[in-house]
């Protein structure tokens, strides 16, 4: 045999030995080339149908092996390849995201009240809901009004206190009420609030023309000093001008003490003290004494100067006989859908691109950059889901179909200017024909004097409502936190007020399929609870002004010894 040298010589190479006939011609070559025969160009063993996927792994296998370095890269090369079988990364046009509106974020009660008009049209129910609406009553009883007289004599007066009531209608009400307050536990003479004026209310209204002055001054006479001005000899230490007097900065819901701490040793040094701002300047939660005092000032002092309370009985009188029907009963609603509500909520209504543009412009007209500050996110969605935006007057015709009150219910209108009233209007005079508002019941001779006056006009309808059978807020605020506790006050502890939940509000309005029994049975336990929290008693933190029980009213039959010993 030839031997077989591996390494060149001279240039030279030599040639490669023949292979051993041996090998070829042994029955073990034989043997495995006859288990091949069916296999031909695949793996050993394996069928024909799986040839190709066992190549390809077998290609990746030899290369990973040749290339080992590449398993640095496994971890990533898998998380690629888990993202791309789910769908969430598209590798030629980048991420690909579905997004749906949350539940409630949208304003879609157009669509809703066009799906459900007709259903509601042909119903055909004869229960009064007017009459029926109020079937709860307090598991103690009624409550009655109770505050108490007070039979002490008035002590000398340690000095004059001066405050500006800042705000609308009810803000103005309570720094009245909580200056009488303050002025009653320090032994000072009140000043009549001066009201502020302010650039979104625009009403340069004074205390004499939205209140009776002398029925104030009288009903409090034997419980605080109540002057309409600060004596001359006093003044003259001050040039006569106000603004040179002490000024307290007091922060906000400051406790009763506060003032007999550091306000009461000023006063008897200064003998006249200026406080402003006042509005909510006092805690809610005070002593026997000092809430009596609110109580007074609220439910007793407080009644409208002449005309507006004339006007406003006026107005009553009209409402009770356009409602024969029902027995004189009517349902007043206060609708907040004014422009600068609407663009302060930063809500997205249907009124499109000019909406868009009127609510930019009410913004920097009455809140300067407020709005539009660098870092400052505003989600309209959101809004809306929470329940923060105004409902309008379509959504509140609605609800009331919904709650029971057919088409011929007597309804007052309180508000202000809707905002684009023409189109938001329509559907709700479509629901309520008989709807009125104080521009349709009063002549514009009789209004003349109020119209720009929005305290003024306010307090028309504060009187309206007040008499009501049935009252609904749409929105928070004072207007109708006053309300309710002043009907309290009224009507045996009841509040007899509508209260909506408007995050609920906000998911059904904005479902597509829900039919009108399934509506109505919503709007109907929504009236239910409504029923089952008219009375309710002051929590700590409550307003007394909202939650006049039990500080200004008992409870019928029970003695009230306690109460007298406690509040004196």
């Amino acid at each position: 045999m030839q031997a077989y040298n591996r390494l060149p010589s001279s240039g030279h190479t030599t040639p490669s030995p023949p292979q051993s006939p041996s090998v070829r011609g042994s029955p073990r070559y034989r043997h495995a080339r006859s288990k091949q025969g069916g296999n031909r160009g695949g793996a050993p063993g394996l069928p024909a149908s799986r040839t190709m996927a066992h190549r390809l792994a077998y290609l990746v296998l030899s290369i990973l092996l040749r290339r080992q370095g590449i398993f640095l890269f496994a971890p990533l090369i898998y998380i690629s390849g888990m993202l791309f079988y789910m769908g969430t990364v598209s590798f030629d046009v980048g991420p690909v995201i579905s997004h749906y509106p949350a539940p409630g974020s949208v304003y879609r009660s157009p669509q809703l009240y066009s799906k459900l008009r007709p259903e509601m049209d042909a119903e055909n129910s004869t229960a009064d809901a007017i009459s029926t609406i109020w079937k709860n009553s307090y598991k103690g009883g009624e409550w009655r009004p109770c505050i108490n007289n007070f039979t002490g004599g008035l002590s000398d007066s340690n000095g004059f206190i001066y405050v500006e009531a800042n705000g609308g209608l009810n803000q103005q009400r309570a720094s009245i009420c909580n200056a009488v307050a303050v002025a009653g536990h320090l032994n000072a003479t009140l000043v009549v609030p001066n009201f502020h004026y302010h650039s979104i209310w625009r009403d340069p209204s004074k205390f004499n023309d939205i209140y009776d002055e002398e029925y104030f001054m009288s009903m409090l006479q034997n419980e605080v000093r109540v002057v309409n001005m600060i004596p001359d000899y006093l003044m003259a230490r001050y040039d006569h001008n106000m603004s040179n007097v002490y000024n307290f900065r007091i922060k906000a819901w400051s406790p009763i003490q506060f003032y007999k701490d550091n306000v009461l040793p000023r006063l008897l040094e200064e003998k006249v003290i200026r406080i402003s701002p006042f509005a909510n300047r006092l805690s809610f939660d005070a002593s026997p004494a000092v809430q009596r005092l609110r109580c007074l000032a609220n439910f007793e002092a407080l009644r409208f100067s002449s005309p507006i309370l004339t006007l406003g009985e006026t107005l009553v009188a009209r409402m009770k006989e356009r409602s024969l029907s029902s027995d004189g009963k009517y349902v007043s609603v206060h609708l907040r859908f004014e422009e600068d509500m609407v663009a302060f909520s930063c809500c997205i209504f249907d009124g499109g691109k000019q909406e868009k543009l009127d609510m930019e412009a009410a913004r920097e007209r009455g809140w300067r950059g407020k709005f539009t500050k660098p870092g400052r996110i505003i989600r309209p969605g959101a809004i809306r889901i929470n329940g923060k935006c105004p409902l309008t007057p379509l959504e509140v015709g609605l609800m009331l179909r919904g709650m029971g009150f057919d088409r011929n219910t007597s309804i007052y209108l309180a508000s202000g200017k809707i905002y684009d009233a023409e189109r938001n209007m329509a559907p709700l005079f479509e629901m309520f024909p008989l709807l009125q508002t104080k521009e349709m019941l009063a002549s514009p001779e009789e209004l003349a004097s109020y119209q720009n006056y929005s305290s003024r006009m306010a307090a028309i309808d504060y009187t309206v409502c007040l008499h009501s059978e049935v009252f609904v807020t749409t929105q928070g605020g004072n207007f109708p936190h006053f309300l309710m506790g002043h009907r309290r006050y009224l009507y045996g502890g009841h509040a007899k007020t509508i209260r909506p939940d408007k995050r609920k509000l906000a998911q059904i309005f904005d479902n597509p399929n829900i039919g009108w029994k399934t509506f109505k049975r919503h709007m109907l336990n929504m009236r239910s609870h409504s029923d089952s929290k008219g009375f309710e008693l002051k929590r700590p933190n409550d307003s007394i002004y909202s939650f006049p029980c039990p500080d200004c009213m008992c409870r019928v039959g029970k003695a009230e010894d306690s109460r007298s010993a406690s509040a004196t």
